[in-house]
């Protein structure tokens, strides 16, 4: 029988969102174990939005390089991908070795314990040989995991997930990229731009379909005129492995051969190893269910007591802000101080491409199938001044969905050059339920890529005016 050791708080799963609650509960005076079998900091720092950022500017000076040549002049580029995994290594990694955050969350007073944590029992969480009992607070913040499509043969080849293709060292000479979502495509985009023949498979009917269409659309004619290969609305059957190449077979009977295989196929909560049916709920859904204060509720929607979740595992939206934002409730929620309820109506996310494709709030797909009465107003980029001026990578547009009754915007997307910063604004506006007619009385600054949002508010001004001849 293993004893039983009496602390404060258990974090399960030391990501951003379970690093911030365990750290900022240590510094608070209560006794953490923070548990983590992986790396302290999780995907972002080590495979996801640091390295691939960086990957993603280096493609992206290439690309502006070789725009010189139509409008300053002539300049010959010479990618080198070594440069890029040098510093993948060096500053974003530290060749994947987590020893800075453990002694940051040290030096917090927290403990950090290496496993997998599970609950044994209400209030008891198993790792490995240790069990503690927490007193005031267990944490789920396990993230999620790539999910692997059951596709003939795939488990049997020796693909990559975003981690290998983040840590590699060696630039392939070609690869498929399985998934049309964020990180498939801004992978496709760096490796394309280095050098690498890329093919692009989506089994739905174009790239990012989390999106308004538009920004699809737009981003697959890029990655056209760049040389990629784009294959959308065909499922793949089966994956072979021989002679170091691999063959993807599509239901259409064709096939696309490839040195190498990036399964980016979104990613998936598994609640299945963290003994979550002594709490009432049922491993096999989805995601925990959390109410307005990161409290975990059972199969039945009532409060689990002394259990709170942050971050993927929620189901709410995956990215390291959204793990951020109820990282901030759920510490003041665990601390009874006064704080904000979580909500969900202005949430951004942006896809780092070239062009970059941020959005906002409710797509219009989204917003019709609620019951708003809808009205969108669209600009390009393009045909701005300052589309004008960038010329060469100017493509993209913004598009506002608003609700027509109500007077404000619901949801918007800046696909273009700086899309991510321009959604800026359009996030706040959403947040905020700012009225139309404030935000149509601003001054936008000429010549600004926001001022297409000016351009965008004429357009859904004049298609409410048609709605009420």
């Amino acid at each position: 029988m293993l004893t039983v050791e009496n602390v404060d708080v258990v974090v399960i799963g030391m990501g951003p969102g379970g690093e911030e609650v365990a750290g900022r509960l240590a510094e608070s005076g209560l006794r953490v174990i923070g548990v983590e079998d992986a790396l302290v900091g999780g995907e972002c720092p080590y495979w996801g939005c640091i390295p691939s950022k960086m990957m993603i500017r280096a493609s992206n000076l290439l690309a502006e390089a070789r725009r010189v040549n139509s409008l300053a002049g002539t300049v010959s580029v010479e990618p080198d991908w070594s440069v890029v995994a040098a510093r993948i290594r060096d500053e974003a990694t530290d060749n994947w070795d987590d020893q800075v955050a453990v002694e940051r969350f040290e030096a917090k007073g927290g403990t950090l314990i290496r496993g997998r944590g599970s609950l044994e029992s209400p209030g008891v969480v198993v790792v490995g040989e240790q069990r503690f009992r927490a007193s005031r607070a267990i944490v789920f913040a396990t993230g999620a995991h790539p999910q692997i499509p059951a596709i003939n043969g795939l488990d049997h080849a020796p693909h990559w997930t975003n981690h290998q293709a983040i840590a590699t060292e060696v630039l392939p000479e070609s690869i498929i990229v399985l998934g049309g979502g964020a990180i498939g495509v801004e992978l496709a985009q760096v490796f394309a731009r280095f050098g690498s023949k890329v093919t692009v498979i989506e089994g739905e009917t174009g790239l990012l379909m989390r999106d308004e269409p538009e920004a699809g659309k737009v981003l697959e004619e890029v990655f056209r005129a760049e040389g990629l290969e784009v294959i959308t609305g065909v499922t793949v059957v089966s994956v072979t492995h021989e002679n170091d190449r691999f063959t993807v077979t599509l239901e259409n009977g064709k096939s696309v051969e490839s040195e190498r295989l990036l399964v980016a196929t979104g990613r998936v909560v598994d609640l299945t190893p963290l003994g979550v049916s002594v709490l009432g709920i049922d491993p096999s859904t989805h995601d925990l269910r959390v109410d307005h204060d990161m409290r975990v509720l059972d199969s039945e929607g009532k409060v689990c007591f002394g259990v709170w979740a942050v971050g993927d595992v929620t189901g709410k939206a995956p990215f390291t802000h959204m793990s951020m934002h109820q990282a901030r409730i759920a510490i003041a929620s665990i601390l009874n101080l006064a704080h904000e309820s979580a909500e969900y109506h202005a949430v951004p996310h942006v896809t780092f491409t070239d062009p970059e494709v941020a959005a906002v709030g409710l797509s219009e797909k989204s917003a019709r199938e609620t019951g708003i009465k809808v009205a969108t107003g669209m600009a390009q980029v393009s045909t701005s001044a300052r589309g004008f001026i960038h010329k060469s990578g100017n493509e993209g547009f913004i598009k506002l969905v608003a609700d027509e009754s109500a007077g404000i915007l619901v949801g918007a997307t800046s696909v273009g050059p700086h899309g991510g910063e321009v959604l800026g604004m359009l996030t706040l506006a959403v947040h905020e339920r700012t009225p139309i007619g404030r935000l149509r009385s601003m001054i936008y600054a000429y010549p600004t890529f926001h001022r297409g949002i000016e351009d965008a508010l004429v357009d859904l001004e004049k298609n409410i005016a048609k709605s009420h001849p």
